[in-house]
């Protein structure tokens, strides 16, 4: 086996020294540098520090005081309505900024400025598009509500709304609920309710009731419109304040029709079964008095 001669193994630990050299400089170059980068994050990891717990501080601060904060501030309007639909909204509302003020004020500290700002009016962006999308809800939440501060009706109220008459038993946020006199269910939406004319017939709790009744030409009206006002006045669910009045209403065929006018308080009594009372009262009474009420004329051709 010849041996190598000395010369040429110098030369090849001579060319295998850079590579040596050059591997250990860059190793020393990659530490210097994420030594220097690790130092640099750590600094400024220390200057942000502060603001960041201050914003955390704030933003637990916000929700905690979010709820006690939103019930105190919406203490005046109990003076203005009691209804527990707006009082639930407005503290949500309230509650809702409060953590919204929160969120950006953590933002901010942070050194998220542009974020903050984007979020803030991402939010407001995002509650008009749902706001096109979701309009019909949303027309009928604020009639709701508009309808909860007004009060045109409240429950128990016997209401006419879009030609439909019945008695109010629910408001929600979406719909009104009535109970017609035959027990059918009938939801209307709050936007229709609040749009259309509302024909409150329990606002007033003096109610007016009519009878009508017919008397023969034979008979002596003014007596016959005597005799219905003292019997309307002896029934105590009639009230004298208005009083009731006997107006003659036209003259038919074979009777003289006249009207008996009533006023009730409808709260304790109802107008219908106060009418029902005083007709036959009156029949009972025109017959003892031999008032006749004669059927009207009929022609049969044969």
């Amino acid at each position: 086996m010849t041996a190598m001669p000395s010369s040429h193994a110098n030369n090849i630990v001579q060319n295998n020294a850079p590579l040596i050299t050059h591997s250990f400089e860059g190793d020393m170059l990659s530490w210097h540098f994420f030594h220097e980068q690790s130092l640099q994050l750590l600094h400024a990891t220390a200057q942000i520090l502060p603001t960041l717990l201050l914003g955390t501080v704030l933003l637990v601060l916000s929700y905690l005081i979010a709820g006690p904060l939103s019930r105190l501030l919406i203490k005046p309007i109990d003076y203005m309505t009691d209804s527990k639909l707006v009082h639930l909204v407005a503290r949500r509302s309230i509650s809702t900024l409060i953590i919204l003020l929160g969120v950006y004020l953590f933002l901010r500290l942070a050194g998220l400025t542009e974020f903050a700002v984007a979020i803030m009016s991402g939010t407001g962006l995002i509650g008009l598009i749902l706001g096109f999308a979701f309009r019909d809800i949303a027309e009928n939440f604020i009639a709701s509500l508009l309808l909860s501060i007004q009060r045109p009706f409240k429950i128990d109220d016997v209401i006419e709304v879009d030609n439909r008459l019945g008695i109010v038993k629910k408001v929600t946020a979406r719909a009104t609920t009535l109970v017609d006199y035959d027990g059918n269910h009938i939801q209307i939406p709050n936007a229709t309710v609040y749009k259309n004319t509302i024909k409150n017939l329990t606002a007033n709790p003096k109610m007016r009731g009519k009878v009508e009744i017919g008397i023969g030409y034979d008979n002596d009206i003014r007596n016959a419109q005597t005799l219905a006002l003292d019997i309307a006045n002896q029934q105590s669910a009639v009230l004298s304040d208005p009083p009731a009045q006997v107006l003659i209403k036209n003259l038919g065929s074979s009777t003289i029709n006249f009207t008996l006018f009533f006023w009730v308080n409808s709260e304790q009594h109802s107008p219908l079964k106060v009418g029902s009372q005083l007709m036959r009262e009156l029949v009972n009474e025109f017959t003892k008095h031999n008032i006749s009420m004669p059927d009207d004329a009929r022609e049969r051709i044969l």
